[in-house]
C-alpha cells in the first residue's frame, strides 16, 4: 500500500497538513503516518481520534527528538519508503528567514520523495 508520510503538531499549519494529507490519502487510497512533533495534554486523544473518523489506515508515531522535528518527519518518510511527505508552512518575517533555521526547509531539501507544502488558511 502507498503510504503518505505528514508532519503534524497542534498548531495551524500543522492541522493543514494533516487535512491536506487526509484528502491526498483518500484521493490515493493510502495509508498515513502521522509524525507528531510536539505532545501536550489530549493532543494525541484528539489527533487519534480525528484519524479514526477519516476512516484511513493509519500510524501515529511520536517524534522522540522534539528538538529535531524535520530529521523524524525525514526518517519515517525513508522507513516507510513514503510516495511523498506533506508539512505545514507558517509565515515568517524576513528577519525571522535569515536568523532562524527552517524544519520546512530541511524536509524540502532533504526528503528523498516528493513534498507538498501547505500554508495554514
Amino acid at each position: 500500500m502507498s503510504v503518505i508520510v505528514v508532519g503534524y503538531s497542534a498548531k495551524p499549519e500543522g492541522q493543514a497538513a494533516l487535512d491536506r494529507a487526509i484528502e491526498e490519502a483518500r484521493m490515493r487510497d493510502c495509508q498515513l503516518i502521522v509524525v507528531h512533533t510536539l505532545e501536550e495534554d489530549g493532543e494525541v486523544t484528539s489527533l487519534a481520534e480525528q484519524l479514526a473518523q477519516s476512516g484511513l489506515e493509519h500510524q501515529i508515531r511520536l517524534a522522540p527528538d522534539r528538538l529535531d522535528p524535520a530529521e523524524e518527519v525525514l526518517a519515517a518518510a525513508e522507513r516507510s519508503t513514503a510516495d511523498f511527505i506533506v508539512i505545514g508552512l507558517r509565515r515568517r518575517s524576513p528577519v525571522g528567514k535569515l536568523l532562524l533555521g527552517s524544519n520546512a526547509q530541511r524536509v524540502l531539501l532533504d526528503a528523498a520523495c516528493p513534498v507538498l507544502a501547505v500554508k495554514a488558511g
